[in-house]
């Protein structure tokens, strides 16, 4: 394996900790005194659509204004990728934990693949649909509340949560046109940018300033802002131009481990049996999805598996 191989691996893993840690630093910014979730996601939205639009520009100059055939269709990405996006997955953190938080994140390359076999942009083997069955199956498992009940305990906030990952699977499949004309950067720099829109849901009646004197919250809202935001969009760029979209795959498992390990150090947050069983059939989904069958269009499988993150 030569360096540039290996450079691409240790950005994943690098990209993998950055999202794993995310819910870890959500809940720390969203303790009394701190930030409300959608104070922290017009942050995040703010931050993005500064860093990532300013790099574009630089980078490309006039030539990353989108044709004005593709801007409705940026428009719509930015509300499934970023809007959406953000707003379900905090509220959703703010109501259950960041070890559900890790889990849930996995449900995203399963929602990719089933949205994109069902606007057949991939081919819907039994082998594969049967991982979507599995991972489902874990979902309704951490949906289920303590005594079994729906939405019991951190039902709901995990609910929000898979809705977030498969508002996201929506932003892979319809973003994948605009990936064929564009340069990542300049595709993720205006999904931010046309995300802005929607911000003033986010800050209206929201806590957008933490206590001046809570370092707790204000470091947790730079940690977000900075590392799962910029940094990983930039060493997830860095590494795919070394290693197969497909091989990311892997990686889709740290993030669980990472968070439900912080999460544990952190919080003395403990698995429970039902969420080993969870994490057990997510983790079984996503092998078998991640199986492309021998006869499959790899061009169609490159973006499914991208480094599931918020």
């Amino acid at each position: 394996m030569n360096r540039s191989i290996v450079a691409g691996h240790g950005a994943l893993a690098v990209v993998q900790v950055f999202f794993g840690l995310f819910p870890i630093f959500g809940t720390l910014a969203f303790a009394p005194g701190g930030f409300s979730p959608l104070g922290v996601g017009s942050w995040r939205i703010v931050a993005g659509s500064v860093a990532l639009g300013g790099l574009a520009f630089f980078a490309y100059g006039r030539a990353a204004i989108p044709a004005k055939d593709d801007w409705i269709r940026f428009a719509i990405c930015g509300l499934l990728g970023v809007a959406l996006n953000q707003g379900l997955f905090l509220e959703g953190l703010a109501r259950s934990t960041p070890m559900n938080a890790g889990l849930v994140m996995t449900l995203i390359p399963v929602f990719t693949f089933a949205v994109a076999a069902a606007a057949r942009q991939e081919r819907l083997s039994p082998l594969r649909a049967a991982g979507v069955l599995i991972a489902m199956a874990g979902a309704v498992l951490l949906l289920m509340g303590r005594g079994g009940g729906m939405m019991r305990g951190y039902g709901f906030g995990n609910l929000l949560m898979v809705l977030n990952a498969l508002s996201y699977a929506c932003f892979l499949v319809l973003s994948k046109r605009l990936l064929g004309r564009y340069d990542s950067l300049v595709v993720i720099a205006w999904v931010y940018i046309l995300s802005l829109p929607y911000l003033p849901y986010f800050v209206i009646g929201e806590d957008l300033l933490a206590d001046p004197g809570n370092r707790s919250a204000w470091l947790s809202l730079l940690y977000i802002v900075l590392f799962p935001t910029v940094l990983a969009y930039l060493l997830n760029m860095f590494a795919l131009e070394r290693v197969r979209a497909t091989t990311t795959a892997v990686y889709i498992y740290a993030q669980p481990l990472v968070a439900g390990l912080a999460a544990w150090i952190v919080f003395d947050e403990r698995p429970s049996i039902r969420m080993a069983v969870a994490a057990a059939c997510l983790f079984v989904g996503i092998w078998l999805v991640a199986r492309r069958p021998p006869m499959a269009d790899p061009r169609l499988s490159e973006q499914e598996f991208e480094p599931a993150g918020t």
